[in-house]
């Protein structure tokens, strides 16, 4: 067993700077959670080995209708190293992805560990910082976007860069739940959205990961970045695309997508 996850970290980690890969089905089946973080660990382990520095993680499957689509009823989870962060305003270098997509989201550092696998929602909002817009810019290293659960989960939840933004707010005085959510790709209207959307509020979002962490003795660290999940569709980006997101009471960030040819 411990041969074939192996096999599939290395064709995922290969496919970063070659081809995409075919669908992983030969070597998960499509609901193999446990399988599928496997594959993650492992990369994740031989990337920290490597030098990169781990700084966060990212939650995907927040969207009911995603969910419904992968047939899953929880959402997933992929590290987040400090190299994927892309600068406010910032230029993501095209050779860098293989065909990306954009979601706006909200981010929040961790004000202290949490460490218990049951820790209360209360708990965990006391726990948590502050509060940030931020954009993930997300890719696939499976071909065409054809995933299942496995596949996006053993590809590091489909994970590839991300935006902050430079200004951090209190969360607990945000409107997080009913804040309305804008994307716009080159100044006109691409994607809407709201906290809602963010499985019924960003806090579950946090709530439910810094769970599973805890039970997988990996808890959540104080300064850790949780980027907490979609809170509106995401938008397929096209080089020289300029991306900006706007979220109601918290603010703005924005990247370009490298040069149009």
């Amino acid at each position: 067993m411990n041969g074939k996850l192996d096999l599939v970290a290395r064709m995922l980690r290969d496919a970063y700077r070659g081809p995409p890969i075919a669908p992983l089905r030969d070597f998960l089946e499509p609901l193999d959670a446990e399988g599928a973080y496997a594959v993650q660990a492992i990369n994740t382990r031989h990337w920290e080995a490597l030098g990169r520095k781990l700084v966060g993680r990212k939650i995907g499957l927040t969207a009911d209708s995603v969910r419904r689509q992968l047939g899953v009823d929880q959402p997933d989870f992929g590290a987040l190293f400090a190299d994927m962060e892309i600068p406010d305003g910032g230029v993501l270098d095209p050779a860098r992805v293989i065909h990306p997509k954009a979601e706006a989201e909200i981010a929040f550092t961790i004000g202290r560990d949490l460490a218990d696998p049951d820790a209360s929602l209360e708990t965990v909002i006391a726990a948590i910082d502050k509060a940030v817009p931020s954009i993930e810019i997300v890719d696939s290293r499976i071909a065409d976007w054809q995933i299942t659960f496995a596949d996006t989960v053993a590809d590091n939840g489909s994970s590839a860069f991300f935006v902050l933004g430079t200004a951090p707010l209190p969360h607990k005085e945000l409107d997080l739940y009913s804040c309305g959510m804008v994307t716009e790709v080159n100044g006109a209207v691409a994607s809407v959205g709201s906290g809602a959307a963010c499985l019924g509020h960003p806090y579950n979002s946090v709530h439910w990961i810094a769970r599973m962490l805890a039970k997988l003795g990996e808890p959540l660290r104080a300064g850790d970045i949780l980027l907490s999940g979609a809170l509106g569709p995401m938008v397929t980006v096209v080089p020289g695309d300029h991306v900006r997101i706007h979220i109601g009471g918290i603010g703005s960030c924005a990247f370009t997508y490298g040069a149009k040819s």
